[in-house]
């Protein structure tokens, strides 16, 4: 319950609001059906390449090449990379570039300059394709409102690790509830980037504001795809998801690559969010629930451990009430515990779609509930500290996007602000 003896329980309400979230994901997902009817447009293959293994590389390449698109552009950026450019040039068919600058951004511009197709597909360097990828991909274009379409991700080689077991579970999460769910409604609000195809008309017209689009007072370099998925959005076309168009990418297989990953991804969602906000609230307000609670829930979640904490301690008495031990320390015991089983049975419930497939991942799932919770929440809440910051890629060494040292009096602007969400929601939580 929410409310007992006349107390409000914090982590209650915030399950509340995590179930009824899911809920509205899961009724509009059950809606979906992917586009069946053929449809073909020249598509120009656009690949970004910096710092990646020479030979993932190439099976990428050879991957695009079997399913013979329009034209398939690399474009080297940052260091010229010899082990690279050598791959391009063994593959028949693919036209390469280099721009010394580092800018996954820039380098797309590049390769739109030479673009001719009317598609632009753009793909990830480490992103796989399955046979069928791109002509699955093609289909929605059918619909000439559709400006944006991506793909089904899976992680290759889940079970190398506890990590990669939970980001191919969360890519199944996201391809069976968040993904068909906005699509129905043609608002898929990130079109992730491993590999995602908007029409080339469109992207052209959104390049000017996509590469100096300014947020705090800079120009942050991370989130493209987010930030592309914005600017068709605003256009006036549909963005949607298209299941049967499958590929498989990597996943970080150590702790601290996998914190940079996320924390690049928190701060980029997150002030795409709010520069998307206006647009979202007057043209879809149900992607701006989801979005404002992608970033109100960690901090309810924050706050909800330290109220629960601080009104433990200064009231003896908080949960007489419910029969608990009387002893107080047992009686915080028992509450953990039944704070982590029944969180554990709730993902269960929630996303158990993956185990029907990947059954040995029930094994995981308290592990899986433990990087969420306890590593996952605390990065979002970073994220949204560091917002103003312009770091860099922080998962391809030298090679990527670096960021700068400009000092940025707006920075502590995001700081405040998570400083008043926290403050506001422990003391509504107390």
């Amino acid at each position: 319950m929410l409310v007992l003896s006349g107390r409000v329980y914090s982590f209650a309400a915030l399950m509340a609001v995590i179930w009824g979230l899911w809920a509205i994901r899961a009724l509009l997902a059950r809606r979906y059906r992917p586009w069946l009817r053929s449809w073909s447009l020249p598509a120009s293959v656009i690949i970004p390449v910096a710092g990646e293994e020479p030979e993932l590389f190439a099976e990428v390449l050879r991957r695009i090449m079997a399913q013979q698109p329009h034209e398939i552009l690399v474009v080297i950026n940052g260091p010229l990379d010899p082990a690279l450019a050598a791959v391009c040039d063994a593959a028949a068919g693919v036209t390469w570039t280099w721009t010394p600058v580092a800018s996954k951004r820039n380098a797309l511009s590049v390769a739109l300059e030479r673009a001719t197709g009317d598609v632009a597909v753009i793909v990830d360097s480490d992103t796989v394709w399955t046979p069928t990828t791109l002509a699955e991909l093609m289909k929605p274009f059918r619909d000439p409102d559709v400006g944006g379409v991506t793909t089904r991700q899976r992680i290759f080689w889940p079970r190398r690790s506890v990590l990669t077991r939970w980001a191919d579970w969360l890519e199944a999460v996201r391809s069976e509830y968040a993904l068909p769910a906005m699509s129905v409604l043609g608002t898929v609000g990130c079109l992730p980037g491993r590999t995602l195809a908007i029409r080339t008309q469109i992207l052209r017209q959104a390049m000017p504001e996509f590469l100096t689009g300014r947020f705090l007072g800079i120009i942050l370099e991370v989130s493209d795809d987010r930030t592309l998925t914005n600017l068709v959005l605003k256009a006036g076309y549909r963005t949607v998801y298209q299941s049967a168009s499958l590929v498989y990418t990597d996943a970080p297989v150590k702790v601290g690559t996998l914190i940079r990953q996320q924390l690049r991804w928190a701060r980029g969602s997150q002030y795409n969010t709010l520069r998307m906000l206006p647009w979202m609230t007057r043209h879809a307000p149900l992607l701006a629930v989801f979005y404002l609670a992608d970033i109100v829930i960690p901090f309810m979640l924050v706050s909800s451990v330290v109220s629960w904490v601080t009104a433990s301690w200064s009231t003896p008495d908080l949960y007489d009430s419910l029969p608990l031990p009387t002893v107080h320390w047992e009686a915080a015991v028992t509450l953990v515990t039944l704070a982590i089983v029944m969180t554990v049975l709730s993902i269960s419930v929630r996303f158990g779609r993956h185990f029907a497939y990947a059954p040995a991942d029930l094994l995981y799932l308290p592990a899986f509930t433990a990087i969420n919770t306890l590593l996952l929440m605390p990065i979002r809440v970073a994220g949204f500290m560091r917002m103003a910051h312009d770091s860099g890629w922080g998962t391809r060494g030298g090679a990527g996007y670096a960021g700068t040292r400009r000092r940025n009096p707006q920075v502590i602007i995001p700081y405040a602000l998570a400083v008043l969400l926290l403050a506001a929601a422990v003391r509504a939580g107390v």
